[in-house]
């Protein structure tokens, strides 16, 4: 369960993002404290996460203290794998952020939920990234890659990474939103689903009432999520004590709906 106020991030992507996006960022972190309860990271935090066992990559480094002052400042950090930070572990663990590979579900802001990346869901677009994401999971990959110098490995990751973090989805967003709709249709007790990956901002209630969110990408804009009990609120990063509101969607009953 993730305590309400929980702020929601995804798709940073530290290391390719400027230092302004960095600094924008760690303040926004350093904000927190006093005004949530919770965050929850969705995804592709840094452009690109390895963890050897004595090296840290740099571009991180400050991210990563504000990471541990939220942890012992008693705010829960949460963090799904997105399709360039996927091989996390330890270290992310000792910051204090619980990491997971896969999907999260659970109470988040007081809503059944499901928090995804995004990553590969879209059936025939993703096809061969599916294929491609098996190899880069894969145990003996890891290791293999682990025996790589570090300054030789971040540099070939970070040359491969290029188009991924480059993209601009040509369907605006509209593929995982067709994701979600379907999975919101198979799993009517979720209220509310989101994605992350496509860097398009999104709160939408589908017509089954549940509500689909996307937080978008700080590469292009500093958007970020607020879920309450009462509510999920869109909201873009303004340095001000709680942003400014893009979208807001009120929590309905499904009798209410009826």
């Amino acid at each position: 369960m993730l305590a309400p106020p929980c702020i929601l991030i995804s798709d940073i992507h530290l290391g390719h993002a400027s230092p302004a996006v960095e600094r924008s960022l760690v303040h926004f972190l350093r904000s927190l404290p006093g005004r949530a309860s919770s965050l929850m990271i969705n995804g592709d935090l840094f452009e690109f996460w390895f963890e050897w066992k004595r090296v840290v990559p740099r571009s991180s480094v400050r991210a990563l203290a504000a990471l541990v002052d939220l942890h012992e400042a008693g705010i829960p950090v949460t963090m799904v794998a997105g399709n360039h930070d996927c091989w996390g572990g330890e270290i992310l663990q000792e910051a204090g952020v619980a990491f997971q590979l896969d999907a999260w579900t659970g109470l988040l802001g007081g809503w059944r939920a499901r928090v995804e990346h995004g990553d590969g869901l879209r059936e025939r677009e993703d096809r061969g990234y599916r294929a491609l994401r098996r190899v880069l999971r894969n145990r003996m990959a890891i290791r293999a890659f682990g025996l790589v110098h570090p300054d030789l490995a971040t540099r070939l990751a970070m040359g491969s990474s290029n188009a991924s973090r480059s993209y601009q989805p040509r369907d605006g967003g509209r593929g995982l939103r067709s994701v979600a709709a379907a999975q919101l249709t198979a799993e009517p007790e979720l209220e509310l689903l989101v994605y992350g990956h496509s860097h398009v901002p999104a709160l939408e209630r589908m017509p089954g009432g549940n509500v689909y969110a996307n937080a978008g990408s700080w590469l292009d804009r500093p958007t970020y999520l607020e879920v309450t009990p009462q509510q999920v609120a869109l909201r873009d990063w303004t340095r001000s004590a709680e942003g400014s509101n893009v979208d807001v969607i009120e929590r309905v009953t499904k009798e209410a709906l009826a």
